[in-house]
């Protein structure tokens, strides 16, 4: 038995180093994309809180969980994996439960930081989502979210506007959040706001329209931008 589970780990050994061999033999620059904006916010705030017990929402393919377990964290890591990969999904990096945030089932775990990077914009009921990423928070505890935003108008799909360099190449909506949302959250979940920040990525109004400003630049809420990044406290009773 020893040897067969030696002879399988390194058949899969060799199937997982030709894999990675080929991505890397195959790569091609597609353009410069927010996530440098986002994770480098979310390790400025990892650093200055130093969490212990860590959850990532919507970890999709990325290796995030990874990243922010070999900071020292202890880290879960969930994603809607039968709804949203029609086709499944495997991470490579880090093992993801399958977990739909609207209605976790993770309800007997608390966690002192929560991060959900660029993924509430593609669940149509952002409420019951957010509502369940604080429920899952300790007293004190901190939530990060990033996606696109604009302060004064939201927009529920902006992969439908004219002009969205994404217009017809996505089956999923891509929402565009306001202070409204930003309001409505803070209200239902009985949390304060310590952190925001406001980037434009686009000459156009919103996410994904015009032409990309490269590199991306951080703006005030009455700038021209496209994605925020957002920390937020659950206050203690």
């Amino acid at each position: 038995m020893h040897q067969l589970k030696r002879w399988i780990q390194k058949v899969g050994n060799i199937y997982v180093r030709q894999l990675c061999r080929r991505e890397y033999e195959c790569q091609a620059f597609q353009g410069f994309n927010e996530r440098p904006v986002e994770l480098r916010f979310v390790f400025d705030h990892l650093t200055k809180l130093c969490p212990t017990k860590v959850l990532d929402v919507g970890t999709g393919v990325t290796a995030l969980p990874s990243l922010l377990r070999t900071c020292g964290c202890v880290v879960t890591a969930i994603d809607n994996i039968h709804d949203y990969w029609p086709d499944g999904m495997v991470n490579r990096h880090f093992h993801v439960i399958h977990d739909d945030i609207t209605q976790t089932r993770l309800t007997e775990n608390q966690f002192d930081f929560v991060t959900c990077i660029s993924v509430l914009e593609h669940i149509p009921n952002h409420d019951a989502a957010v509502r369940s990423m604080f429920s899952l928070l300790k007293p004190g505890g901190h939530l990060v979210l990033t996606f696109p935003y604009n302060e004064c108008k939201y927009v529920d799909n902006v992969y439908k506007l004219p002009g969205s360099v994404g217009e017809g190449k996505f089956p999923f909506v891509t929402q565009v959040y306001s202070r409204q949302q930003i309001d409505k959250w803070l209200t239902e979940n009985s949390a304060k706001l310590v952190a925001q920040e406001y980037w434009r990525f686009f000459t156009g109004e919103f996410w994904t329209l015009g032409q990309p400003v490269c590199p991306p630049v951080e703006v005030t809420s009455t700038d021209g931008h496209h994605i925020t990044c957002l920390l937020f406290q659950k206050i203690t009773a």
